[in-house]
């Protein structure tokens, strides 16, 4: 069962409505007591990633997120929070991987945000990206980029540089594209991740 973590930050319910369709059970994390209903967690996250990360503070569920033993998900800003760092609000977030969110340079006629669907290349073997294909196309919302760190990086993608689409480090997992708007391979990295 998957526990939502709300904090006031996240675009609910285009997530729930994709969980609903593929029949995954979930509930909301309100409170630290809340965490121990779950075998794993997704941190959702839409928006400025400095206000997300103050939002997140203000429900006293920062040292526990940290502690979590448990698969963890982050799904655009809230894979974000998972980096030490963001140009956006010059914020210091949760530091579980030690890299930096970066805001994408204006150049060579390149739009930003980077909107619309682009295509994601596995890097590292992981159960998360089981029967995805390499280039599958997933769906993507964002001003600002994960630095790419071959270490972390589980996936890359490219928009005006090659950045990190996905990460991942011990139990704590983050993508940048939205696998509750891109389709088959979107619902079939929430599948995976229910079964991690």
């Amino acid at each position: 069962m998957i526990g939502i973590i709300r904090y006031g930050a996240g675009n609910i319910f285009s997530l729930t409505a994709a969980l609903d369709r593929l029949g995954i059970d979930y509930g909301m994390v309100n409170t630290e007591a809340d965490l121990e209903q779950y075998d794993r967690y997704i941190i959702p996250g839409v928006g400025h990633a400095g206000a997300a990360m103050h939002k997140l503070e203000q429900t006293g569920l920062v040292p526990a997120i940290k502690a979590l033993k448990k698969p963890a998900l982050g799904i655009c800003v809230g894979m974000q929070l998972l980096t030490a760092y963001s140009e956006e609000g010059d914020a210091r977030l949760l530091n579980l991987f030690p890299i930096k969110t970066l805001k994408f340079p204006h150049e060579g006629g390149f739009k930003v945000p980077h909107t619309g669907w682009n295509q994601v290349y596995p890097e590292k073997e992981n159960p998360l990206f089981e029967n995805i294909p390499s280039g599958s196309h997933f769906y993507f919302v964002h001003s600002y980029f994960i630095e790419y760190d071959q270490s972390f990086t589980l996936s890359s993608t490219s928009y005006i540089n090659k950045f990190s689409a996905s990460i991942w480090h011990s139990n704590f997992y983050g993508v940048q594209f939205h696998p509750e708007k891109s389709g088959i391979y979107g619902e079939t990295l929430l599948k995976n991740f229910s079964k991690i």
